[in-house]
């Protein structure tokens, strides 16, 4: 069976992105996938500055992103851009790492505006990187995740756009996953 990693440039589990990782993790779950869960913040900060892939957790990074079937990227935006975890990690990753695998970029940001982080920008990252299959991505304003205070979760309205979304990406993984043919003897 393959699997998704999620890679989360979230700053803090408890970060409206990190909420938000944790949501879809949940979910995809839900839906009957494997699910890693890849937190940048959590690599050796010098090692992945220093782009050391000779490093056990760096390497144990890259390796997860060749092994999954799908990706997700979820990141906070700021200022029109994701953020610098998530281009930290990509950034090591060898040429070619992500083809032949469904890649749905998501993102949070204070306002509309940032909405354009992901096809201005992230999409495009993830196709130079040799993504194949980058799906449209998603969009959750800040005031859609409900904070420590509220119970750190996604709110319905919210939840039930991301739940379309995770189907859809779950379907696209799958069609993309080699069929796997019983031996016959």
């Amino acid at each position: 069976m393959g699997s998704i990693l999620i890679i989360s440039g979230s700053p803090a589990p408890s970060a409206r992105a990190g909420v938000l990782v944790a949501h879809v993790a949940a979910e995809l779950r839900r839906l009957g996938e494997q699910v890693a869960v890849l937190s940048v913040r959590d690599l050796p900060t010098v090692a992945l500055l220093a782009e050391d892939t000779g490093d056990p957790a760096i390497s144990a990074a890259i390796e997860a992103v060749a092994g999954a079937d799908g990706i997700v990227v979820a990141s906070p935006v700021y200022r029109a851009a994701y953020s610098g975890l998530v281009k930290s990690l990509l950034d090591l990753l060898p040429a070619g790492a992500l083809a032949g695998k469904a890649v749905l970029p998501l993102a949070t940001g204070g306002t509309q505006g940032h909405l354009v982080a992901i096809d201005g920008v992230l999409r495009p990252l993830l196709f130079a990187m040799g993504a194949t299959k980058v799906l449209a991505g998603h969009f959750v304003l800040d005031q859609m995740i409900a904070d420590e205070h509220e119970g750190a979760r996604v709110r319905p309205l919210a939840a039930a756009a991301l739940g379309e979304v995770l189907h859809g990406f779950t379907e696209t993984v799958r069609r993309r996953r080699p069929a796997v043919v019983p031996l016959t003897g």
